[in-house]
């Protein structure tokens, strides 16, 4: 059945361009296919054209558009060769939706395979562990409870320290930073987030857990929806079984998406309605307000400058 939109806990992810927009139709496709009771909330950007947001109307209860943040950090996530994840700051904005009380944030480049609202069950902070370093959770999802409080906290965070991985998820797991050695019924299981493009390591323990995998995340540069499917296969080479099946699985359910909602355009991005009141400058100050967007992102980057000159000065 579809979610409640009145609902008090609520299922988020976010999308900041048309491709992760499919994905995150599929994502929305999936969680009511597999009979979620809560309401489902895609926080977009203003990089997301019309086309994407009709189609993610369809698969969402809300669509809802938020600030774009970015870390601006281009040197630490070129040591992920992934200079695309500064804009996951956008991210931080689930904190601000208040009319929830509880949210379980799903990245779009997931997949549930089955009902996952024993998600809420969790508090915050609650999340899965990261694969490539197992003390860390991965941000694919967590569980948290929105409040400005907590987001002001993570944006001072940011603005003081910035993220030791230049995107969302070192900055969470710094914030969060008992998390690894704490309350240890934070700790979700693994099947919640499996990676089906993880090394040859996991395939004994996947085909031994196989039953009890609730949710797929396809981590890394290449999504599915760059492979190419054709007659019902995915074409691609060194793929294990279980990943074919789970992007096959997925562009089955793309290709009933984008036939049922989507209708490609060359539509401009859309651009949010401006407010016709006057408003006054603000005052100088010194002091950087956490929720003043453009002066967190500027503060982020001259801080980061600043820390690596002071190292370059040590030596």
């Amino acid at each position: 059945m579809p979610g409640l939109p009145n609902a008090t806990e609520a299922f988020v992810t976010l999308v900041t361009n048309p491709e992760y927009g499919l994905g995150a139709a599929v994502l929305g496709y999936k969680l009511r296919a597999v009979g979620t009771t809560r309401a489902t909330v895609v926080m977009v950007t203003e990089t997301v054209p019309e086309t994407t947001r009709a189609m993610l109307a369809k698969t969402w209860d809300k669509v809802l558009d938020v600030t774009q943040l970015d870390s601006k950090d281009s040197d630490r996530l070129a040591m992920l060769k992934r200079p695309e994840l500064g804009i996951t700051f956008s991210k931080l904005n689930v904190w601000k939706l208040n009319q929830y009380k509880k949210v379980v944030f799903v990245d779009a480049d997931t997949m549930p395979l089955s009902n996952i609202d024993d998600l809420f069950q969790y508090e915050e902070l609650s999340a899965c562990r990261d694969a490539g370093w197992p003390d860390c959770f991965n941000t694919g999802l967590f569980v948290l409870a929105p409040s400005p409080d907590t987001y002001k906290a993570i944006m001072k965070r940011a603005c003081e320290e910035g993220s030791f991985d230049g995107g969302d998820q070192g900055l969470l797991n710094a914030h969060f930073s008992t998390w690894s050695h704490g309350d240890i019924s934070k700790h979700i299981p693994f099947s919640y987030n499996v990676n089906p493009n993880a090394s040859y390591t996991y395939l004994p323990a996947y085909k031994h857990f196989a039953d009890q995998v609730k949710m797929v995340h396809f981590l890394g540069a290449v999504k599915p929806w760059h492979y190419q499917y054709a007659n019902g296969k995915v074409q691609g080479q060194n793929l294990t079984e279980h990943t074919r099946k789970f992007l096959e699985e997925w562009h089955k359910v793309a290709e009933m998406v984008k036939q049922s909602y989507y209708q490609p355009t060359s539509a401009a991005p859309y651009v949010p309605p401006m407010s016709t009141g006057s408003t006054k400058p603000a005052a100088p100050s010194s002091h950087v307000v956490p929720d003043d967007v453009s002066s967190v992102l500027s503060h982020i980057t001259a801080q980061i400058k600043n820390k690596e000159k002071a190292k370059s000065s040590m030596y």
